[in-house]
C-alpha cells in the first residue's frame, strides 16, 4: 500500500538531554500543531482506498500515539528504534523470545527477582538455560561465557545492592565473543546513563518506574541499537501482541517531560538520606553508589524491620520504585522472594535489608519520618 505522510518526528529537539526530554513528542502532530500528542484510542484504522494506507491499520501493529512515544524513547537512548510493552516483564519476555531452545543466557546475579522467576519457571520449559554471575567482575564474566551463550543481561546499578558494572568493557567483551549485551537501565534512565552509547546492544526499562514517574501506569521498553535487532524486536512485539495501550503511551510520554527535574530532586534526596543513614546508630550498612535515587540499607536488628515498615507515615511501604512518592520495600519477602535462598544470603539480601526509593518530598520531612520510624520510644 502507498502510505500518506501524516506526522513529524517525535524525537526531542535540543543538545541537552533535559531539553530533549521536555520536547518529547512536540511537533509530532503536524496537522493540528497540538503540543500534547493526541491519544489515538482506536483499535483499527480505515484505508483511504485500495492500495492506499494512512500508515496504520491495526493498533497492535502500529498506533500514532505509540509511534510518538517510541520515537522519543529511541532518541533519548541514542538507539535505532524503541518498542513499548505492557510492563517491564513483558519487555524482558520480548527480549528472551529472541532466543531459542539450547541457547544459554548469562545474567547478573544481583537483579530483580521477577527476571529470575521468568527464566526459571517459564523459559526453562522451552530449553533456554541461564547462569548468574557477578558482573562487576569482568574476569568472572569472561570465564562464565559458553560457546552457546547468546546474551549477557544485567542491571547496573544492580537491584537491590546497587553495584556498578563497567558497561563499556562488558560490551567490548561480549562483542568479541558474538554475545549480545542487554542492559536493564531502569534505575538510571537515559538521563543519567545511555548503555547503547557505551557499545551495548539492547536496553530494557521497566517504564513503570522513573520514566513514568507517578506510580500510575505499567509499561516496559526495549531499545535496539541497530537495524537488525530492531526488526527482530518489532516482529516479536507484533506477533505476540503485548503492546502498550494508546492511553498509557500518552501517560508515559507526559512522564518523560519531567524526568530530569524529578530525578534531580530524587537523586539529591537519596544522597542526603544515604549520608544521614550512614551516621545513624541503628543502621549497620548503607548501599548507595552516589548515582540515582534508590538506596538500600541494613538495620542492626531484624526486629526493627517490622517497626519501620509499620511506622512510616510519609514514606509508603509498597513495592515498586521511581515515582514522585518515596517508597520503602522489604526485598527478602517482596521483590526478591523468588531468588534462591543461598543466592540471597550470599548477596546480602537478608532479614535486615530494606530498599528505599527516594521521592521528591522535602528532605527534612523524609528524614523526620525515618527518624520517628526508627525510634524505639
Amino acid at each position: 500500500m502507498t502510505e500518506q505522510k501524516r506526522f513529524g518526528s517525535a524525537r526531542g529537539r535540543g543538545r541537552e538531554i533535559s531539553t530533549r526530554l521536555v520536547q518529547s513528542g512536540v511537533r509530532f502532530d503536524t496537522a493540528t500543531g497540538a503540543l500534547s500528542v493526541p491519544i489515538y484510542q482506536s483499535a483499527t484504522f480505515a484505508h483511504p482506498g485500495l492500495g492506499v494506507s494512512t500508515g496504520y491499520d491495526y493498533t497492535r501493529s502500529g498506533n500514532p500515539t505509540r509511534q510518538a512515544l517510541e520515537e522519543a524513547l529511541a532518541g533519548l537512548e541514542g538507539g535505532y528504534a524503541a518498542y513499548s510493552f505492557a510492563s517491564g516483564l513483558a519487555a524482558l519476555t520480548a527480549v528472551f523470545l529472541l532466543f531459542k531452545s539450547g541457547d544459554h543466557l548469562l545474567l547478573g546475579e544481583d537483579l530483580y527477582g521477577g527476571t529470575y522467576r521468568l527464566l526459571d519457571r517459564i523459559f526453562s520449559r522451552f530449553g533456554l538455560t541461564a547462569d548468574y554471575v557477578d558482573t562487576t567482575d569482568l574476569a568472572a564474566v569472561e570465564a562464565s561465557l559458553r560457546d552457546n551463550t547468546k546474551a549477557l543481561v544485567l542491571e547496573s546499578p544492580s537491584n537491590p545492592m546497587l553495584k556498578i558494572s563497567d558497561l563499556a568493557n562488558i560490551a567490548q567483551l561480549c562483542r568479541g565473543r558474538g554475545v549480545l549485551s542487554v542492559v536493564d537501565n531502569t534505575l538510571l534512565t537515559p538521563y543519567l546513563q545511555r548503555p547503547l552509547q557505551l557499545g551495548c546492544d539492547l536496553v530494557v526499562h521497566s517504564a513503570t518506574k522513573y520514566l513514568g514517574g507517578h506510580n500510575d501506569l505499567l509499561a516496559g521498553v526495549v531499545v535496539a541499537g541497530n537495524e537488525q535487532l530492531a526488526k527482530e524486536v518489532a516482529f516479536v512485539q507484533n506477533a505476540c501482541g503485548p503492546v502498550l495501550s494508546p492511553h498509557d503511551c500518552w501517560l508515559l510520554l507526559r512522564g518523560l517531560k519531567t524526568l530530569a527535574v524529578r530525578l534531580d530532586r530524587q537523586q539529591e534526596n537519596a544522597t542526603m538520606l544515604a549520608n544521614w543513614l550512614r551516621e545513624h546508630p541503628l543502621a549497620e550498612a548503607v548501599y548507595y553508589p552516589g548515582l540515582g535515587a534508590m538506596l538500600s540499607f541494613r538495620l542492626r536488628d531484624a526486629a526493627l524491620v517490622g517497626q519501620v515498615l509499620g511506622k512510616v507515615k510519609i514514606i509508603s511501604y509498597a513495592e515498586s520504585l521511581g515515582g514522585v512518592e518515596s517508597l520503602v520495600t522489604y526485598p527478602l519477602l517482596q521483590t526478591h522472594a523468588d531468588v534462591p535462598e543461598d543466592t540471597r544470603r550470599r548477596l546480602g539480601i537478608d532479614d535486615r535489608l530494606l530498599r528505599l526509593s527516594a521521592g521528591i518530598e522535602h528532605i527534612s520531612d523524609l528524614r523526620d519520618d525515618l527518624e520517628q520510624a526508627l525510634s524505639q520510644q
